[in-house]
């Protein structure tokens, strides 16, 4: 008789939790992220990113914040799409102040800033009625805009 079991790997689990994000199940999410430490399987970029963007889905911002400090804590890279989940987590939860010091993060690490990125933290300032942090994230937006349609002029020349 054959052995149908499927093996418990990394790549399974961020299918499994992908789906959840997809689905709207942040709870499930979190079980499955947490049975891979206790299968022995080790989380990565893609792993964190769904978990924290699920959470952040769910309005459980301060649960998609303690995956990102955990992704920290395990040195596990970081990206783009894990500071626009976290900063969308932190948009919902109203924690601007947080949501700037991750754009922080993002360009010491030499990573541009997504719009979805810049458009959460907008939206947290807005919120908590932070309205010049708000203009000066706008003004931020509108001078890298204008360097990144130069540097693309000059690449053209």
């Amino acid at each position: 008789m054959a052995n149908n079991a499927v093996e418990c790997n990394t790549i399974s689990f961020n299918a499994v939790i992908s789906a959840c994000e997809s689905g709207g199940q942040w709870e499930v999410a979190l079980q499955h992220f947490g049975s891979m430490a206790r299968g022995k399987v080790y989380p990565d970029t893609i792993s964190f990113n769904a978990v924290i963007s699920a959470c952040g889905k769910g309005m459980q911002w301060d649960k998609a914040l303690q995956v990102y400090d955990q992704m920290v804590q395990s040195k596990v890279a970081c990206n783009t799409i894990t500071f626009s989940a976290a900063n969308s987590a932190l948009e919902k939860g109203g924690d601007w102040t947080r949501a700037l010091q991750l754009l922080l993060v993002m360009s010491q690490r030499k990573l541009e800033a997504t719009t979805s990125a810049l458009s959460a933290a907008i939206g947290a300032c807005e919120r908590c009625g932070q309205w010049e942090k708000v203009l000066q994230l706008l003004c931020i937006t509108a001078q890298s805009k204008v360097k990144s349609l130069r540097d693309r002029q000059w690449a053209a020349e």
